[in-house]
This record gives structure tokens, C-alpha cells and sequence, in this order.
């Protein structure tokens, strides 16, 4: 069964390899699905009638290392830890880091260029070690504790309103994929990846314009600055975009669980929520204070 998300396509190929004995062929992704044999052939990990069992590794005397396939559990555990690490980050910079005065400016610079390094590598490559998940949680904690302040500053309650926002649609998500209202099929996969990836692309311009005075209008970057109908369409589509990158995300974790992908994969499902629930929240900090001006 071959998935409709690009990547996820990858990680699976990546996790049937992982979890085959060496010296046996590797089934091709789209046949039988992995875990799921034929009628008559033996199950992995169980000797087929007549035929001895193939040590993993095949180097004499090692004993085959069982890899425990990931569950739900565990992108939910996960999903949680580095959501607490990012909301204590974001707190501790909130508090501490107006006081570290001319140091904050390189702090800030690192945790933009540490965020922008490990999301433009996710892209490419599934992204499974906790420790560079870890650090993209650390710098975005530090942006979310540091710019959610200056909009409180300005907007009293806009923080608490955007967090209850952030999670209300996640749960919305949650329920119309449960209930299958919304289904990530390939062309569905294809518009919301292709879409995502022009609005970043069109963020990314109008941010390196207005760095240099020409500030094409899709973004106020100003707290309180005049805001006209362009930002407002702008970020209500990054929104929507955003909401329907869950669906992507819920269709990793159901096909990983079920293809029995190795429990480290867990990682990157957990981080393609975190990030999903963080891009969405920037969304919508800067829509109620585009609304509140």
C-alpha cells in the first residue's frame, strides 16, 4: 500500500529495510503490505516450514537485535515531551531573557537559524534522532517565549487566545480525519504540500524584500502598524493550509503503526505534529493582532 505523503513513502521503504534480515530480498513497496504476508508465507521473525532462520547481522556469534515497532503511544508520549519542552523554553524566555540585554539579539539569531536549518533538512530527510528534534523545540521555545511577549505587550490576552486557538483547530483536525471527512489521498497530499510550499516560499521572499526596505505587503511585520487586506488573505491561507497539514501528519502515524515501522520513526512523527502545531500558532498570533489593530 503506498502512502500519499512523499516522505512517508520514504521513511516506510527506510523501516522495511531496517526491520529485514540481511541476506534476504527486500519486498518492493507496493507489494503485500510489510507485517501482512501472504497466505502460506511465513511471518517475520518465524521460520518457514523446512527453513533454518537467518541470523541479523550474519556476522558469527552476534545475537539478531529485536526492533520494536512504534505505536500510538508512543508519537503521543513523544508529541507531549517536546511540547512541554518548547512551552518551558518559551516561559523561561518570556521571564529571563529581556534581562540578558545585548545577549539576547545572538541568542535570537541562533535560535532563527537553528529552526530554519533543521525544517529545511526535514524536507529532504526524515528527521528520527531526538536530539536535533530536541534542538528545533529549544529554538522555537525561545522565538515563541520572546515574540509572544511583545504581542501581550500590546494585546492583552492575545497569547491565551492564539494557544486555545492553535490546539481548538488540532482538535478539529483531529475529529474530521477520524471520522474520515477529510482523507489525505495522493491529489489531496499533492495540493496541501505543493501549497504549503509556495506560501513559504512566498514568506521567505517578502521577508528577504522587506529586509532590504520593500516590503511587498504579504506580511506586517510591525506590532502595531497599519495592516491592509493583502496580510489578512495571506495569513488566513497559511491557516488553512496549516490546519490541513494534520491530516498528512495523522495519516504517518495510522500508516506507521500499521506498517510496523521501528519505534525510533515515532520521532519524526512527533515532530512533524510539533512543527505543525507551532507554524500554526505564528498563524494565528499574527491574524488576532492584523484583527485587533
Amino acid at each position: 500500500m503506498r502512502s500519499s505523503n512523499p516522505m512517508l513513502n520514504r521513511m516506510l521503504r527506510t523501516a522495511v529495510r531496517d526491520r529485514v534480515p540481511a541476506g534476504q530480498a527486500q519486498p518492493q513497496y507496493g507489494a503485500p503490505r510489510y507485517g501482512q504476508p501472504q497466505y502460506g508465507a511465513p511471518q517475520y521473525g518465524q521460520r518457514g516450514y523446512g527453513q533454518p532462520q537467518t541470523p541479523y547481522p550474519t556476522t558469527p556469534g552476534m545475537v539478531a537485535p529485536e526492533v520494536r515497532p512504534m505505536t500510538l503511544d508512543d508519537v503521543v508520549i513523544r508529541t507531549i515531551g517536546l511540547l512541554v519542552l518548547t512551552g518551558a523554553v518559551g516561559a523561561l524566555s518570556w521571564v529571563a531573557l529581556p534581562m540578558t540585554g545585548a545577549l539576547a539579539g545572538p541568542l535570537l539569531a541562533v535560535a532563527v537559524l537553528a529552526t530554519f536549518g533543521v525544517a529545511l533538512f526535514s524536507w529532504f530527510r526524515p528527521i528520527t534522532n531526538p536530539a536535533v528534534i530536541a534542538v528545533y523545540a529549544v529554538a522555537q521555545g525561545l522565538l515563541l517565549g520572546t515574540v509572544s511577549r511583545v504581542f501581550e505587550q500590546f494585546y492583552s490576552g492575545i497569547v491565551l487566545q492564539a494557544v486555545v486557538g492553535t490546539f481548538g483547530i488540532f482538535a478539529v483536525m483531529a475529529v474530521l480525519y477520524k471520522f474520515r471527512v477529510l482523507r489525505a489521498t495522493p491529489m489531496f497530499a499533492k495540493v496541501v504540500i505543493g501549497s504549503l510550499a509556495g506560501l513559504l516560499v512566498l514568506g521567505l521572499f517578502n521577508g528577504i524584500m522587506a529586509a532590504f526596505g520593500h516590503n511587498p505587503g504579504l506580511v506586517e511585520y510591525s506590532v502595531n502598524g497599519r495592516v491592509g487586506w493583502l496580510p489578512i488573505v495571506f495569513t488566513l491561507a497559511c491557516i488553512v493550509i496549516g490546519a490541513l497539514t494534520f491530516v498528512l501528519d495523522f495519516a504517518a502515524v495510522e500508516e506507521g503503526v500499521r506498517a510496523g515501522a521501528p519505534q525510533k520513526y515515532a520521532w519524526y512523527c512527533a515532530f512533524g505534529l510539533l512543527a505543525g502545531l507551532i507554524f500554526l500558532y505564528w498563524q494565528i498570533l499574527r491574524m488576532l493582532s492584523y484583527l485587533r489593530r
